[in-house]
């Protein structure tokens, strides 16, 4: 068991480097499986997810090195399709190797996807989309087996523009025979990385960042040495880390273009913040002034920043309203942030909050990975002491968020027990 303590009250000062994004590398590890050879990826954090993804691709046959902030992944002798169902439960992001693994090898077994519990996020947008590659799926108990003699671009229209099923048909397109076209994508920062990373290991894509992709299919593919980008999800919660505790931090190695949205918020809520190159500065301006925020995909406001948020909106002058579009349970952290004093009250998907003049400490439980997030903002400026148990749900997707934050004079500890 991991848990976090945290004495509040302390204004964030410094600076801080942003990792390299969970939600990025997790995808580009997945697509090694394309590639025969020694990929080397830069600026990977150390964070439980990525853990549980070596831990596949070595299952599948790969040979993996992880040091410091450099993965290499040879692919030589990947002999497995199937991911086992343990490694499945440990982290639904385990679905991207669906499409690779067709194109390396025709075949993938899995079982379904675990991770957080933020409501249902099915894989029929993958399925789908990957039959539409001619590939037939057979349902067994537990499993799905998919398989395809041959893989055939096609056209395909998501129902929804789901990030991960756009990163797995790029990937599930990239040796098929012919053009794919995919439209309604995704658009996320991250879904452009993958085609960066893909178009450098010999791939053919154009496209990412709007609503249609074009994958012109190739026969072979190369290995690569490739930086993955910075990750706007722990760049935005330290924004409102600095802004909450009324601070004074300059946040390095991010793209600035990423956290617009949020950027725009800030400013609305009195925040000054300035940007520069991979720069941002953040500088608190006294109490925070009530917001509407309405999470929607990219470039609409990021739903993994919605928790955060919400931390700062229990203690803004006015009443906010914050509404959630993506995933229907992710509201679960308001009953924890109403053990800490704020007044909060849901409404379907929607959270009326009342700003409160100051939170206090309180033992509190992270139900996920953005949820705890928002436990770590809210222990920053509660009065006294907060204990968050579940904080091995938020190194799934912090990189040693605790020393970055005592780096910047916040008050916290990490305990395991």
């Amino acid at each position: 068991m991991l848990k976090y303590e945290i004495t509040g009250g302390v204004r964030l000062k410094g600076k801080v480097r942003i990792s390299g994004a969970k939600n990025a590398v997790l995808p580009i590890l997945a697509a090694t499986v394309l590639t025969q050879g020694k990929n080397i990826i830069r600026d990977v954090p150390h964070l439980k997810d990525v853990e549980v993804m070596i831990e596949v691709l070595k299952h599948l046959g790969a040979k993996v090195t992880f040091t410091g902030t450099v993965l290499e992944v040879d692919t030589t002798g990947l002999s497995v399709y199937e991911v086992p169902d343990d490694l499945m439960r440990k982290m639904r992001a385990t679905v991207f190797l669906m499409g690779p693994l067709l194109g390396r090898f025709g075949k993938v077994r899995i079982s379904q996807p675990g991770g957080c519990s933020i409501g249902p996020r099915p894989i029929n947008f993958h399925i789908k989309g990957l039959k539409s590659l001619n590939t037939e799926f057979q349902e067994g108990h537990g499993y799905l087996l998919g398989e395809s003699k041959s893989l055939v671009g096609n056209e395909i229209h998501l129902d929804f523009p789901s990030v991960g099923a756009t990163e797995n048909l790029m990937m599930g397109a990239v040796k098929a025979k012919g053009t794919t076209i995919i439209r309604n994508c995704a658009r996320e920062p991250e879904i452009v990385d993958l085609q960066n990373f893909l178009n450098g290991i010999g791939a053919r894509i154009r496209g990412a960042g709007t609503d249609m992709i074009k994958i012109d299919g190739v026969e072979k593919l190369q290995t690569i040495d490739y930086t993955v980008i910075p990750d706007r999800i722990e760049t935005g919660t330290f924004m409102l880390a600095t802004a909450l505790t009324n601070g004074d931090v300059i946040i390095e190695n991010t793209i600035p273009e990423h956290v617009e949205p949020l950027i725009a918020k800030l400013k609305e809520a009195g925040v000054e913040v300035g940007c520069n190159d991979d720069q941002i500065h953040v500088k608190g301006n006294g109490r925070l002034k009530a917001l509407e925020v309405k999470t929607l995909p990219y470039p609409g406001y990021p739903t993994d920043l919605q928790p955060q948020i919400m931390t700062a909106m229990s203690v803004a002058e006015g009443t906010s309203i914050i509404t959630e579009t993506i995933f229907e349970n992710r509201l679960k952290h308001a009953e924890e942030l109403l053990r800490m004093g704020a007044a909060i009250r849901i409404e379907g998907h929607s959270a009326i909050i009342n700003g409160m003049s100051k939170l206090y400490g309180a033992i509190v439980e992270a139900s996920d990975l953005r949820a705890g997030a928002a436990l770590v903002l809210a222990g920053l400026i509660a009065e006294g002491k907060t204990v968050i148990h579940g904080g091995e749900h938020i190194e799934r997707g912090y990189e040693k968020i605790d020393e970055k934050i005592a780096r910047l004079g916040g008050q916290i500890n990490r305990i395991v027990e």
